[in-house]
């Protein structure tokens, strides 16, 4: 008789799920029915997460998110955390990892195990603080009501490129296509730093100037793009000048993504139709892929794609403590793993997707699940394996929301690599002076080889 532990029935849970998706696929290509669509707003939220908390009331009610900046706010010194009198619940370790493990993914559990001795998980009460404007969630219901997937799930039509196209979704393409266009200010202007980390913890930092643009707030657009994105290496003075400029479509099997690199060493510009799937740009060493991007961001042809369901999971969220600008680098990064004393852990409910790798299809992750939260649809957990099968690596992000303009965003992505103990840790903005701006509008010009040779120069 097999024993119906928590992890068991979660499995049988989540299993049923998946059928009842799986039956329901067909229906999925089409938009949301007006019975469907009445649901958002009302028993789910309007970005199509449930708005009711669970039965054991360790996820509260989503009763709108943060909507008023909290007194004292100066953007100047770094986002207040308005969570910061809450106390640590429990720390998940090594030692009672058993306790919590249905509601640990595959990947935290093997860091849990290879490090015992500094690795831990604070978990802190739920706060369900996601908030976005009014009128991206006008936009999530107008455009549910119209909106089809094609070419097998791997292009949609009839959306806005800053709105979520799948509030119910029925299929992991759809979840993954929730997570690529949620609304992230339209257009923004970012600097980060990225570092890889040796397994004693020595580090390098790069620092990186990036502007992302939904396409449709992008005057001269053209049609059926998604975003348009160019990234520049400004530090150090090795990488200085390198960049890569990407035009990313909504319909990837019909119209591939264009990319382009201006190479420092060689002071040109080319066409980079591998700057994608498992490509690694320079200033990762090869620990990030390019469609780990955000978590995800790509063509979906190489995996074929399974809707889990639906579990909760410990995750980071609410990441002011991490964010915090009064840290320096060699505050947060630690050999083998970031101070997990700086991590907010929460109890979230999140869609998982996996993605096996398709016969005669190349990718370095074989096997892939992502851990997706249900109110702002980002990947905040990512699992790999390796061709063996074996637990390879573990990605965590490190979201909180930027309340002043309402959006949702990562503040820090740590890609564990579990052979070597070696990591990166991507999207760092506490050295980093400016703060990051949204909202920011553009023009096509900005987006064309030329504005790279233009920037080289």
């Amino acid at each position: 008789m097999i024993k119906e532990t928590p992890s068991r029935k979660r499995q049988l849970l989540m299993a049923v799920v998946a059928s009842i998706f799986a039956l329901g696929f067909a229906a999925a290509q089409a938009a949301l029915t007006d019975d469907e669509a009445a649901r958002l707003g009302a028993d789910l939220t309007p970005m199509g997460a449930e708005k009711a908390g669970n039965a054991e009331g360790t996820i509260p009610a989503w009763e709108g998110g943060i909507t008023e900046i909290p007194a004292g706010f100066d953007l100047s010194t770094g986002y207040k955390d308005p969570f910061a009198d809450d106390k640590v619940l429990f720390s998940v370790t090594a030692a009672n990892l058993d306790q919590y493990e249905d509601k640990l993914s595959p990947g935290q559990v093997a860091m849990l195990r290879k490090y015992p001795d500094s690795y831990k998980m604070n978990v802190y009460p739920t706060r369900r603080s996601a908030s976005y404007p009014d009128h991206v969630y006008a936009g999530v219901k107008k455009f549910a009501a119209q909106v089809e997937s094609v070419d097998d799930g791997e292009g949609v039509t009839n959306v806005g490129t800053s709105n979520v196209p799948f509030p119910i979704p029925t299929s992991g393409k759809e979840v993954m296509w929730n997570h690529t266009f949620r609304w992230k200010g339209g257009g923004s202007k970012r600097i980060y730093d990225g570092m890889p980390v040796q397994p004693n913890g020595k580090y390098y930092g790069v620092r990186w100037s990036e502007d992302w643009y939904a396409a449709s707030l992008v005057e001269g657009a053209e049609e059926d793009m998604l975003f348009y994105i160019l990234i520049a290496a400004t530090e150090p003075a090795t990488l200085a000048g390198t960049m890569f400029l990407v035009h990313d479509p909504i319909k990837h099997a019909v119209d591939p993504r264009r990319a382009w690199i201006d190479n420092s060493g060689q002071r040109r510009v080319r066409r980079a139709p591998e700057l994608g799937y498992d490509f690694s740009p320079d200033g990762t060493e090869g620990l990030r892929c390019a469609d780990q991007y955000d978590g995800w961001v790509g063509a979906m042809d190489r995996y074929n794609w399974k809707l889990i369901g639906k579990q909760e999971l410990y995750v980071p969220y609410n990441s002011y403590k991490i964010a915090d600008k009064s840290l320096k680098y060699d505050d947060i990064l630690k050999p083998g793993h970031i101070d997990q004393e700086l991590v907010r852990y929460e109890l979230h409910r999140v869609w998982v997707v996996e993605a096996e790798l398709k016969d005669g299809a190349r990718h370095i992750m074989p096997k892939r699940r992502w851990y997706v939260d249900e109110d702002t649809w980002t990947v905040l957990v990512q699992d790999m394996h390796d061709s063996r099968g074996e637990m390879w690596r573990l990605e965590e992000t490190h979201l909180m929301n930027f309340y002043d303009v309402k959006v949702p965003w990562n503040v820090g992505m740590p890609q564990y690599h579990l052979d070597s103990g070696a990591y990166i840790h991507f999207y760092a903005q506490n050295e980093v002076p400016k703060p990051w701006e949204f909202g920011v509008k553009a023009s096509i010009k900005a987006f064309q080889p030329s504005s790279l040779r233009r920037r080289g120069r």
